[in-house]
């Protein structure tokens, strides 16, 4: 990883985008279906891209929104469909272009009220209350947002009933007819103009704000945070809940300094995060020097993602936490101060999230549910109530309500920023001090990912690699203990290989979008054991997947 010159420090004007000349390119653009980066692709998060290069732009919103309505008629879904968009430039022309749309195949919009930004877990709330008790005429949601990546990023994300990321077989249905939509010139969409939709009887308005930050008693105990007199901050980082954490102050009587409320579409307030990109990531110390530099303001602060659905915390005895670290001290608080969750629920995590959390899991006597890499494995435990937390190690997480309900199935960045208030109320240490006394008691792990070159025949080498072929029997001086290519869990595909042995553990995986496959890797050992065992991980992969 070569760090940037520019990374940790404020973002020069060279590297702002022209967003007139990012807008134009939204509407003037045509992108070729024969050409794979200018097609619909959904990912673990929607589908996501730039009117730059033609891989997002009012094409593929057309498309997209067409083969939803598409969908709803197929699957009989007759509620209404809850809009949101974020703080991204290319968000609001696409939220216009979805409900011209939306209107046209008379769908039954929920936008939000004064067009406020809408974040990503109030449109999962928002989807969750209005299906409570319904069997049918059942609600879903769109979220127009690329989460934490750079300014010139658009992205669409399509919530279904149970209020979570869509699952593959949804996104693959949605995929496929978009790009046919897009293959005929989109011949099949149906379109009436903004002016036509907004004025459309199925067009309604919903007061999003308020009734996230009103239901938010039923998860958080804000009378510890308040009764503690907590000096708190947040940065929404120019996101959609810049007004949500104002009203969350108003609302709960709390001492809280929303410390920046520019909304800018260049993020021209951000450092600069590792690589010399713009990137608005809650869990990146490059990308949070603003807020670590007033760390000492504060009992404890907290920043989320531009839709709100990544959290990052900042203490004054530790800076940031790491993403995992987090995640390990929220399940061992939580399920030791949540008597109302069911005796059986479980702790979620991905393949890739610590081994600590493994730990805590045990200490706690709880089942350990690890799925692969995306948050809508976790929809459904969230769901029922057979999960009490669901959390991935690019800090995403949500949790069940006080009385073991269903708060939200997608990630939510505002309530495990306001966890960290609370169990600093109710413990009287900040989550860094929670994690030291957690780690003095299961160890401390060390932790590390790397990026190393793969070509597409390596990297579909390594989607489909098999135990079996990993020959070695120790890895970094310990016996492998385990090899994975389906998560324990809910036993499906992991998309590459996890090796693990008593004390540390690898996993590789090619990336979706660059030549590349990426190593995570995590000793509880030492920084020494960590480097042998990426070195050894590189080998035994490279070795694995050679096409000489």
């Amino acid at each position: 990883m070569t760090l940037s010159p520019f990374a940790g420090k404020p973002a020069p004007a060279e590297l702002l985008v022209d967003i007139p000349r990012l807008v134009t390119a939204y509407y003037t653009g045509q992108p070729d279906a024969s050409i794979s980066t200018q097609r619909v692709a959904f990912g673990t998060s929607g589908h996501r891209g730039s009117s730059f290069d033609l891989s997002f732009n009012e094409w593929h919103v057309l498309a997209i929104s067409q083969a939803i309505c598409l969908y709803r008629e197929a699957q009989g879904i007759t509620g209404p469909l809850f809009v949101g968009i974020d703080t991204h430039a290319l968000s609001t022309p696409a939220g216009a272009s979805a409900l011209e749309v939306l209107a046209a195949n008379g769908v039954t919009v929920m936008i939000a009220e004064g067009d406020e930004y809408t974040p990503t877990p109030a449109i999962s709330h928002a989807i969750l209350c209005y299906n409570r008790g319904r069997t049918s005429g059942l609600a879903d949601g769109i979220v127009i947002t690329p989460s934490h990546n750079p300014p010139q990023s658009g992205g669409y994300k399509y919530n279904p009933t149970n209020g979570g990321p869509a699952d593959t077989h949804i996104t693959k249905w949605i995929e496929a007819k978009a790009n046919e939509l897009l293959a005929n010139k989109l011949a099949g969409v149906k379109r009436i103009s903004y002016e036509q939709a907004l004025k459309a009887s199925t067009t309604h308005r919903h007061d999003y704000v308020n009734t996230y930050v009103a239901d938010l008693i039923n998860v958080i105990d804000f009378d510890a945070i308040r009764d503690a007199k907590l000096r708190l901050g947040v940065d929404p980082l120019g996101g959609a809940g810049v007004r949500y954490w104002s009203a969350i102050a108003e609302h709960y009587r709390l001492d809280l300094e929303v410390v920046n409320k520019q909304v800018d579409s260049t993020f021209r307030f951000m450092t600069v995060d590792w690589d010399g990109q713009i990137r608005m990531d809650p869990s990146s110390s490059h990308a949070m020097q603003g807020l670590i530099g007033l760390k000492e303001r504060f009992d404890v602060a907290f920043a989320c993602d531009p839709d709100h659905d990544r959290h990052g915390i900042v203490t004054p005895s530790g800076g940031l936490l790491a993403p995992n670290n987090y995640l390990a001290v929220s399940i061992d608080y939580l399920f030791q101060n949540r008597p109302q969750w069911r005796a059986d629920a479980a702790v979620g995590k991905t393949v890739v999230s610590s081994g600590l959390i493994d730990r805590v899991a045990k200490r706690l006597g709880r089942r350990l549910y690890e799925v692969p890499v995306g948050f809508k494995w976790f929809a459904d435990g969230l769901f029922d109530g057979s999960l009490g937390f669901g959390g991935e190690e690019s800090a995403g997480a949500s949790f069940l309500r006080k009385d073991g309900g269903v708060w939200s199935t997608d990630k939510d960045g505002l309530i495990p920023a306001l966890l960290a208030a609370e169990m600093t109320a109710r413990t009287g240490r900040d989550p860094s001090q929670a994690y030291r006394a957690l780690t003095d008691e299961l160890g401390e792990p060390f932790s590390v990912r790397v990026d190393a070159k793969a070509n597409p025949e390596q990297k579909a080498l390594l989607s489909k690699l098999s135990p079996e072929q990993v020959t070695s029997t120790e890895l970094a001086g310990e016996k492998i203990q385990n090899i994975l290519s389906h998560a324990p869990g809910n036993d499906q595909a992991i998309g590459g290989l996890k090796v693990m042995t008593e004390n540390g553990w690898f996993a590789a995986r090619p990336s979706g979008t660059e030549d590349i496959y990426k190593i995570y890797a995590e000793s509880f050992i030492g920084d020494d054991h960590l480097k042998q065992l990426v070195a050894e991980a590189q080998t035994l992969v490279d070795g694995a997947i050679s096409t000489k």
